[in-house]
């Protein structure tokens, strides 16, 4: 059973974000490929949501890959996946321990 995905602002924002920041250092078709492999990852974890595991931040939140650069977490529910936001695994980490 294929889960809903919904985006929370924080997700849209972040992804939006990620894939401008793209398009500006390595031009529109780079920032596209992006976007597809978004696609991609989020159809897949929408069939198998507990493929990634959860995160050390938060046992009811995984953290997902979309590429060496860039990750996603999400929550698990019963009808939805809830992506919470994207992040540049190239930047300074947003909690301590």
């Amino acid at each position: 059973m294929s889960r809903l995905i919904v985006f929370s602002d924080a997700a849209l924002e972040t992804l939006w974000s990620t894939k401008n920041n793209i398009a500006n250092n390595w031009g529109s078709k780079q920032a596209d490929k992006f976007l597809k492999r978004v696609d991609k990852v989020l159809a897949l974890t929408a069939v198998q949501p507990y493929m990634y595991k959860a995160s050390s931040i938060e046992v009811t939140v995984r953290k997902g890959f979309i590429s060496k650069q860039t990750s996603f977490y999400y929550e698990v529910h019963e009808n939805e996946i809830i992506i919470l936001f994207f992040w540049d695994n190239r930047q300074e980490p947003f909690f301590t321990g």
